[in-house]
């Protein structure tokens, strides 16, 4: 019987111990709610104005109070700051605003969520003031007449093999109407603080050594400039690497990579300034024992210009390095002092003879007819080289059809060829009887020449 007396006891103080807290919770919750009817919540902020827990026959006394010691701080890219007062732009409370339609919208119950959430309102014109005094305050902030240093992007300079980045400027220069802006702004809103940078006051650089595009763009210029070309000209050799393809490179604002064609093809110039061999001095020793100096003609070694710039755009594209020979548009059969070599035909105008050698041994000789001078068909002279062979071929002009048993040209319609209708060949026949330009021979030394001769073979055309 005791033992049940005892939990029943137990069981009765229970709900005492509970409803005692209880009402006192509710007893506090319903005096903050009273206080809350006639007063800002907690963490109360209206455009910068803390109205916490203040009584709403308060506010306008609060506010103004507000306004009168207000001071907006501009803080500035170098860690200056200078200030703009309520009084210099003669800042107004503005009664006729919206703070009691915020009162009117509250609800006393809910004061409880004010302890843990700010209560933070924006009432549109609740501040007024001089624009024209704003306007003169701003245009005269020390930060607008200091001496402007422009902003510079990220750039990148080659020392030593290869680019390195040079740091962006960040500069002084302000985005007026921005700043203008922020200000009204940073005012309407009552803030006491204006990190103008932040703001984006300022023109900033495009880019700078943390954007993204940056390192794609220094591993790209890297990449151009790590190009090794070892150019080969018989013995000689030309190197081309970064120390000459960084100069023909550019960055644009946007941080884009070109390759300047107009600078690849003024090097590709130089080189077949140096390296082309069509129509220079040569010095041939002729067949009857004198050495002369021989000028023109089409045989040599020509660059292919735009070939060889598309085929080195696409070699500096990847970063190469390659050994090669530039893209010809010709040939000479070697690299040399002359290039002719030990085969080759040899025309001595002056004295109306040819001469075939081949590997140097002499294969066929002859008195020739060559271009009538005294008509205007005088035959060329300088280095050539055999454009192609032909048998039976018929040669034309203006006023004539020839077949020919064998037919061999190195300039335009200017060839060697057999002359089955001439009875005697040298002396002066090409003064007064001579061709329209081509070299006349005896059928048998045609025939010599074109079994032994190919397509490149120099032919030498001189007079003593």
């Amino acid at each position: 019987m005791k033992s049940i007396r005892t939990k029943k006891i137990f069981k009765n103080k229970v709900p005492e111990n509970i409803l005692i807290p209880v009402f006192f919770i509710v007893l506090i919750y319903l005096l903050f709610l009273l206080y809350f009817v006639n007063h800002f919540f907690f963490n109360t902020v209206i455009n910068g104005v803390d109205l916490s827990c203040k009584a709403h026959k308060d506010t306008d006394h609060v506010v103004r109070n507000y306004v009168k010691n207000y001071k907006l701080q501009l803080i500035e890219r170098d860690g200056e700051t200078e200030e703009i007062t309520g009084q210099a732009i003669q800042m107004q409370y503005n009664k006729d605003n919206g703070i009691p339609e915020i009162l009117r919208k509250k609800k006393p119950l809910t004061w409880g969520s004010s302890l843990f959430k700010k209560q933070k309102y924006y009432v549109k014109d609740l501040f007024i003031y001089n624009a024209n005094a704003l306007d003169s305050k701003t245009n005269n902030l020390n930060c607008l007449q200091k001496d402007m240093i422009e902003p510079r992007s990220v750039d990148f300079k080659y020392l030593n093999g290869s680019y390195a980045l040079i740091k962006e400027v960040q500069g002084n220069k302000i985005l007026k109407e921005k700043l203008y802006e922020a200000i009204k702004l940073g005012i309407a809103n009552g803030d006491l603080k204006l990190d103008i940078n932040e703001k984006l006051c300022y023109e900033n650089p495009k880019h700078t050594v943390n954007s993204g595009k940056t390192q794609e763009t220094l591993s790209l210029l890297n990449k151009y400039v790590s190009t090794n070309i070892n150019y080969k000209f018989g013995s000689e050799n030309e190197i081309l690497n970064g120390e000459k393809i960084n100069e023909w490179l550019t960055v644009d604002e946007n941080l884009d990579v070109a390759i300047s064609k107009t600078e690849v093809m003024k090097y590709l110039k130089e080189l077949s300034r140096k390296y082309n061999t069509v129509g220079i001095k040569r010095n041939f020793k002729t067949s009857v024992g004198k050495t002369i100096e021989v000028e023109g003609g089409l045989y040599g070694w020509k660059i292919d210009l735009d070939a060889e710039a598309k085929a080195l755009l696409e070699h500096i594209d990847l970063g190469e390095t390659i050994e090669k020979e530039p893209v010809y548009a010709q040939k000479a059969l070697s690299r040399g002092v002359d290039e002719i070599g030990g085969t080759y035909v040899e025309i001595n105008i002056t004295r109306q003879y040819l001469w075939f050698y081949k590997n140097g041994k002499l294969i066929t000789q002859s008195p020739i007819v060559t271009g009538d001078p005294n008509k205007g068909n005088a035959t060329v002279t300088g280095t050539f080289m055999l454009n192609y062979k032909q048998k039976g071929a018929t040669l034309r002009g203006a006023n004539y059809s020839t077949q020919v048993s064998y037919w061999m040209p190195f300039f335009g319609n200017i060839g060697i060829h057999d002359a089955g209708w001439r009875h005697s060949f040298g002396g002066q026949i090409y003064k007064n009887n001579g061709t329209h330009g081509c070299i006349n021979t005896p059928l048998y030394v045609a025939k010599a020449i074109f079994d032994n001769i190919e397509e490149g073979i120099p032919i030498i055309s001189y007079k003593e």
